[in-house]
């Protein structure tokens, strides 16, 4: 890969384009009505099966950086793009059952499934194509064209069908698995438009197709239907209470995998566990919702804090803060704070009035405060842990690090 690249980014209409019902099964190929939009796929296509340099293009989640899974060179290429570890395993994208047989099972089947443990297929049946990851055992080593390097050498492996029509028609025309982090430098936000990949990739990658914001605004739900109890490895798109809903009998003692950290050299089955992920860098401080406490308590509570912070800081340091809001905290209580001897006024960022809209706003809001406006200090006002809180606080106490207050 050359030091510095020139990052084109194309424009591509979704509403554009069409697949069939059942293309994520049978792998049919979809129509393109957009003459432009198709030519900009079929340019990010081309260098996906070149295997050597990554691309960026939007998914329903977060915009992803893929290479072919089954190129080493094209997983260094990622690696080396986002200055990502390379013992952290990456997720593959596929376009249908049938490329997922035919090129990573290398097997034409006469049940789609049939490569696929009973355990996952009441879910896949309803949430596929969409936001849900699940393992799969490598195929046998005389057989397995997979890179060692998007598993991180394990036996297992983790898949999806994404829903964006950009992701799906890309992975489509290069009739090629595409392994796929968020498109973002290691350990900074997610990035949710094309815009925020272009800030931290300009120069390292050749091309971003900008399909738009995208609607999920958090990665994939990864799920292990292999082992007993199965496990929710990393909540996401797909709520913890829609598996078990879903899932039937195989997923009624579905546990989550609740650790803060893993050990040194312990192998992760799926990103987001290894590693420092998610964090401006601005320092950020999280708090975490207490159900008995008044709106009234939360404003003192935070206005101690921030006095507390400053305090704390070298005067010089904090020049800007930033308090991203969600369910209890109101954008206008904000800018109404009065800190004291401070002249800092607070910039205050409404996440939004759902679990759905403070997912989907949460990293873009992170970025704006952070890369925009410049701030030294965020607060985000966390919510409560379940459905999409469960994602939510999970990417919060990742960019916040041990800085976790009650609240």
């Amino acid at each position: 890969m050359s030091s510095v690249l020139e990052t084109k980014i194309l424009k591509v209409d979704p509403t554009s384009i069409h697949f069939g019902d059942d293309a994520h099964l049978s792998g049919s190929l979809p129509i393109i009505t957009d003459p432009a939009s198709e030519k900009n796929l079929l340019e990010a296509a081309k260098i996906i099966r070149g295997n050597l340099e990554p691309v960026a293009f939007p998914t329903e989640t977060v915009y992803g950086l893929g290479g072919s899974s089954l190129s080493d060179e094209a997983v260094k290429s990622i690696y080396r793009a986002k200055n990502r570890p390379s013992d952290n395993p990456l997720i593959t994208h596929v376009s249908s059952v049938d490329q997922l047989n035919r090129k990573i099972y290398q097997e034409k089947l006469s049940s789609p499934f049939q490569n696929i443990p009973k355990a996952y297929h009441a879910l896949i049946s309803t949430l596929w194509p969409g936001p849900l990851t699940i393992l799969l055992p490598v195929p046998a080593a005389e057989k397995s064209v997979l890179s060692k390097l998007t598993t991180a050498n394990q036996p297992t492996f983790a898949v999806r069908i994404p829903s964006n029509p950009i992701a799906r028609a890309l992975i489509a025309l290069s009739d090629t698995p595409i392994a796929a982090p968020s498109a973002n430098a290691s350990t900074r936000p997610s990035p949710t438009m094309a815009s925020h990949v272009y800030h931290d990739l300009n120069g390292r990658i050749p091309l971003i197709l900008d399909g738009g914001p995208c609607k999920v605004g958090v990665e994939s739900t990864v799920v292990d239907g292999l082992s007993k109890p199965p496990m929710l490895l990393r909540p996401g798109g797909f709520t913890y209470e829609q598996i078990l809903e879903l899932g039937g009998q195989d997923w009624k003692d579905c546990k989550v995998e609740r650790r803060k950290a893993v050990a040194d050299g312990e192998q992760v089955k799926t990103p987001g566990m290894k590693y420092k992920h998610y964090s401006p860098s601005a320092k950020v401080i999280l708090l975490v919702p207490e159900p008995q406490r008044t709106d009234s308590d939360r404003i003192a509570k935070l206005k101690y804090l921030i006095s507390r912070e400053l305090q704390n800081e070298d005067v010089n340091t904090v020049k800007k803060l930033a308090i991203l809001t969600s369910l209890h905290l109101g954008a206008d209580e904000i800018q109404d704070l009065t800190l004291g001897d401070s002249k800092i006024k607070p910039i205050a960022v409404k996440l939004g009035n759902s679990g759905e809209e403070i997912q989907a706003n949460l990293f873009a809001a992170l970025r704006q405060v952070d890369e925009i406006d410049n701030v030294d200090l965020i607060f985000v006002e966390g919510i409560s842990e379940d459905r999409e809180g469960l994602a939510i606080m999970n990417r919060l106490r990742k960019a916040a690090g041990d800085h976790c207050i009650s609240f």
